[in-house]
């Protein structure tokens, strides 16, 4: 990284430089560690063999305390969400520290877990020094968790890396603060060579933002950083693209069109927990939507005969 994105971005001869790819032999990519579980291991771990991975955040991003986090979880469960992740902003603050939301959560998982014959993943946020990390890892191992979800940015390259020859889960990178690295189009990095970089380091999934979503990223972008993260390189597997930000069951034919593919992770926070029906109909319109998509069917066509796809359509397409 010093040697590719250092002083470079400072010399006095340049007003705009930007970082748009790398190429490594093999041979150097060896040297990491890369991705333990990616696409194929976080199917496995999560119980989901065939379509995407339907997820949701924890929210409201602050506020809740251990118990309160652990019946939405539980309510999650329920309705059958294959994922669940931590908001970022949520490490360990002192009205919801980490032992006790770990405590509270993994009785609620390991009930559903016998119930559903899987375990949903939560990526539960590990971030914190490296110490703390690999401290936390090991309370979710040994408590049957089966993934960890860290802020990569902040944490540093070294400390993920360092992380992944240590962690025997699977990493659910969030790139909180990716702006202030790409939005500049003349100065930072491209999401082609970012992707890279913490594939070396040993992500499995990674934030790509969503299509039509609060952000200011255009969808041709987020879908070809999704292209990016599925693409064979340098001998290291592919990582799962995790899809947020404003997502809800009307975007998946759009997503299934540009992306082509189901190896994805599908987050809708409102999207599912604000269903006018509940957190169960939510969760049955993403699927709805995707199956919709998958099938080639139109959505008004298929929320004919199911309803909650047919209340998300009235609902999210006219906010």
């Amino acid at each position: 990284m010093a040697t590719v994105a250092g002083n470079l971005f400072e010399l006095k001869q340049v007003s705009g430089l930007r970082l748009l790819d790398i190429r490594l032999p093999a041979a150097f990519a060896e040297a990491y560690p890369g991705p333990r579980f990616g696409v194929a291991g976080t199917r496995r771990l999560a119980g989901v063999e065939a379509g995407p991975l339907i997820g949701t955040i924890i929210k409201p991003s602050v506020g809740f305390g251990p118990e309160e986090t652990a019946d939405l979880v539980a309510t999650l469960c329920g309705a059958g969400i294959d994922f669940i992740k931590d908001d970022e902003l949520i490490a360990d603050p002192p009205y919801a520290p980490f032992d006790g939301r770990l405590r509270a959560v993994m009785p609620v998982l390991q009930r559903h877990a016998d119930r559903l014959g899987r375990m949903p993943m939560y990526a539960i946020n590990i971030s914190g020094s490296v110490d703390e990390m690999l401290r936390r890892h090991d309370a979710v191992l040994t408590a049957g968790g089966s993934c960890v979800m860290v802020s990569i940015n902040w944490v540093g390259f070294s400390a993920v890396e360092h992380l992944r020859r240590h962690s025997q889960l699977p990493i659910h990178g969030h790139r909180n603060g990716w702006g202030a690295f790409t939005r500049h189009g003349g100065l930072g990095f491209s999401f082609q060579a970012y992707q890279k970089l913490w594939r070396l380091a040993g992500v499995d999934q990674l934030h790509v933002n969503g299509i039509r979503s609060k952000f200011w990223e255009p969808d041709d972008s987020v879908i070809a950083s999704a292209k990016a993260c599925l693409t064979p390189w340098a001998g290291l597997q592919p990582l799962l693209p995790v899809f947020s930000s404003g997502q809800w069951a009307g975007l998946a034919p759009d997503l299934y069109g540009a992306l082509g593919a189901v190896d994805l992770m599908h987050l809708a926070g409102g999207g599912i927990i604000g269903h006018p029906d509940g957190i169960a109909a939510g969760m049955a319109s993403m699927r709805e939507g995707w199956e919709a998509a998958v099938a080639g069917v139109s959505l008004d066509r298929y929320a004919e005969s199911h309803p909650a796809l047919q209340r998300a359509l009235v609902h999210f397409g006219n906010l």
